[in-house]
């Protein structure tokens, strides 16, 4: 089932970032501008996946899409209202739309789409969302972004399986070896907890086990982790899915021995990337708060608002060369952080 699972997430996710380099292409040729295309498919995807994940009313998007294929003033009207509401918190229609907030939904210009770009759209629509593979997904959509890059749509990509290769030795063994030694303890003291013979003892090895345990959580929440090629952010979101998992294990495991479990808090706040390129830049960003808010959808987790927050983790700027006040190249500065991943810059066979 999970393999299964595994290749309709990487099927769904081929289908749309092609379908959007379609819509991509015919943007162009209407000579928008490619920064404005680029932010305004951005909020078309995160409006899909809201959807899917009930963070927007049901349907509310599609059909607007749908309405809009026979005559595209239903639509490119409309989704104004949406957008402003999203970024408001306010009533589109009858529904109450959530607080999402975090500049996607800012005031940067919404794009006319004919008949045939809004087809294009309600194919897109039909795909399950909810089921998007952030961790490839960034690069193919960065790819259908980009003219020179859509023929490799279908190319080798940085695989789930090789991200694993890097983030599971250099982030999470370290932290797997120490919440071996953690549970190890906690469950000596919880033993001695149970088996003590006074109240005011008992208090005192449960505040220890509590100590212990949530030490690890903090440590785990704490972690910062960069990286300076981040690309559409695919390597970050496997470290944010894993430390996300970490925790979770650590939440169960405190209501397996009798202490109170906490909410999670490890998220995209924790994950730091440079990105020189715009369009992969903005598009991190959203794959982490995607990523992060499929992961609460699928344990259960409520959503709280606003539901994006500003993401400033994420540089725009140059990872190896900057200047001084006098024009001077200088090494830039990179952010503090505990662990770097991801893929050295790419020169290819020419320098």
């Amino acid at each position: 089932a999970a393999l299964r699972s595994e290749a309709l997430a990487e099927r769904v996710t081929t289908q749309a970032a092609e379908k959007f380099g379609r819509l991509a292409a015919l943007l162009e040729k209407w000579r928008y501008d490619p920064h404005d295309v680029a932010h305004y498919l951005i909020r078309l995807l995160f409006c899909l996946f809201a959807e899917d994940v009930g963070l927007l009313p049901a349907r509310t998007f599609s059909d607007l899409v749908a309405n809009g294929v026979p005559n595209p003033g239903h639509f490119n009207r409309p989704i104004r209202d949406l957008f402003h509401a999203m970024a408001e918190g306010d009533f589109f229609g009858k529904d109450k739309i959530l607080y999402f907030n975090g500049g996607l939904f800012d005031d940067a210009p919404v794009l006319d789409l004919d008949s045939e770009a809004l087809r294009i759209l309600h194919e897109i629509a039909q795909l399950d969302w909810s089921a998007i593979e952030p961790a490839i997904f960034g690069t193919l959509f960065t790819r259908s972004l980009d003219p020179s890059q859509r023929a490799k749509l279908g190319a080798q990509y940085t695989s789930k399986e090789d991200i694993l290769l890097i983030v599971e030795p250099v982030l999470m063994a370290p932290l797997r070896r120490q919440w071996a030694e953690v549970q190890a303890g906690a469950h000596t003291l919880a033993q001695a907890r149970d088996a003590a013979p006074t109240t005011a003892r008992k208090h005192k090895l449960g505040e220890e086990l509590r100590a212990l345990v949530m030490g690890f959580v903090q440590q785990v929440r704490a972690v910062r982790v960069l990286d300076p090629a981040a690309g559409s952010g695919n390597f970050l979101y496997i470290a944010m899915r894993l430390l996300m998992d970490l925790e979770q294990e650590a939440i169960h495991f405190c209501g397996a021995v009798g202490l109170q479990p906490p909410f999670p808090e490890v998220g995209p706040q924790q994950m730091h990337g440079i990105e020189i390129n715009d369009y992969a830049h903005e598009l991190a960003q959203t794959t982490l708060w995607i990523g992060y808010l499929q992961w609460r959808h699928d344990h259960g987790y409520g959503f709280s608002e606003p539901i994006l927050k500003p993401l400033d983790t994420i540089k725009h700027m140059d990872a190896i060369l900057a200047y001084d006040a006098d024009g001077k190249p200088v090494e830039p500065e990179w952010p503090a952080a505990d662990v770097i991943v991801g893929n050295p810059p790419f020169l290819g066979d020419k320098k």
